[in-house]
């Protein structure tokens, strides 16, 4: 019998104090495999509590401790990240699938920002399976989640695409550029112009994003990839990344995405949280003890009054310089908000 476990209120999806008194924390769950997909199927809803810890934890693996989140956020209150909550809404399928069993790739992430998620609330995360497909011999799944508050209002919504049981090391780095309909991701910007700290309504065409650099190290690859759940996969233990085919762990594309999301809360400030879309596909790994750049370039403004909607073409690159992930995105600002740049940069170095 399938079991479907629903967490109790807690900062994760599931209860990792469980390990206590239970021997096998995923026992009933189903196989991660693609002939157990059913579709469509509910997950959730799982009540979480965005506590000072699950917020200290996530700066932690992606090395942001920005005042907003630590301390006080731009009208008062704590916030949590933009991306806080985005693997929660990606793992929400290891409610009925067992996660330690995971040997899959995530493909497509999208994200849409509604509201700021306030440290101290309670927040309700419920997803469904929407579609499922085989494409060059394997098999693909899509998921829809989104978070609310205690009112019923969207907070995050999620569109994510993965391979449901593979071998990475086999499939890993076969994707070609990312391409939406009537616009290919390009990773270049105008060199003649500054390099934007932060987005205004004087934004123009070509104009490129201050770079954000990390190096992300296994012990922020292991927290963001569950191992406070006892959760065992191919981003936070050895052997699981042996197995599927890697010399070691990977990053999860979704921490990828979020060191996106934190380059573009940089870029558009408050109204991110408020107006922001985003939409990746991955291309390559990332693995553990490299360093990325996330980056991105102006590639449309829309004034309208007082607002103004600036969309960009995005990207992260690992440290050979080549393409880890490419995507899209859209924001608004103040019109009259004014663009803060620094000198042009030499580029990844």
């Amino acid at each position: 019998m399938t079991v479907h476990r629903t967490a109790v209120l807690g900062r994760n999806l599931t209860d990792p104090s469980r390990a206590a008194h239970e021997k096998d924390l995923e026992a009933g769950l189903k196989p991660p495999v693609f002939d157990s997909i059913v579709v469509p199927e509910e997950f959730g809803p799982v009540d979480l509590l965005v506590d000072d810890l699950k917020v200290k934890r996530f700066a932690f693996t992606q090395d942001d401790h920005g005042d907003w989140y630590l301390r006080a956020g731009p009208d008062g209150p704590r916030i949590g990240h933009a991306g806080l909550l985005a693997n929660d809404l990606l793992q929400l399928f290891t409610l009925r699938f067992a996660a330690s069993q995971v040997v899959g790739l995530h493909t497509e992430e999208e994200l849409w920002f509604d509201r700021p998620v306030l440290v101290g609330q309670r927040v309700r995360l419920a997803g469904r399976y929407v579609d499922k497909y085989e494409r060059r011999g394997q098999g693909y799944v899509v998921m829809e989640a989104d978070a609310r508050d205690e009112d019923g209002r969207t907070l995050v919504r999620h569109r994510g695409v993965e391979i449901m049981r593979t071998t990475p090391g086999e499939v890993a780095g076969r994707g070609s550029a990312g391409r939406a309909p009537g616009r290919r991701v390009s990773d270049a910007y105008d060199t003649s112009l500054p390099l934007a700290e932060s987005l205004g309504g004087g934004a123009v065409p070509g104009m490129g994003l201050a770079p954000l650099s990390k190096e992300i190290t296994f012990e922020q690859m292991a927290v963001f990839s569950r191992t406070g759940e006892f959760v065992t996969n191919i981003h936070n233990n050895l052997a699981a990344a042996r197995a599927g085919g890697l010399a070691v762990p990977i990053v999860q594309g979704q921490q990828l995405v979020c060191h996106l999301a934190e380059l573009l809360t940089r870029a558009f400030g408050a109204e991110w949280f408020i107006t922001g879309w985003l939409r990746v596909k991955f291309l390559r790994p990332v693995s553990a003890f490299d360093r990325i750049e996330a980056a991105g370039a102006v590639r449309d403004v829309e004034r309208a009054g007082s607002r103004t909607g600036v969309g960009l073409d995005v990207w992260v690159r690992r440290g050979d310089e080549s393409l880890a992930a490419v995507g899209w995105a859209h924001g608004e600002v103040s019109t009259d908000r004014p663009v803060h740049g620094i000198l042009p940069s030499k580029g990844f170095s």
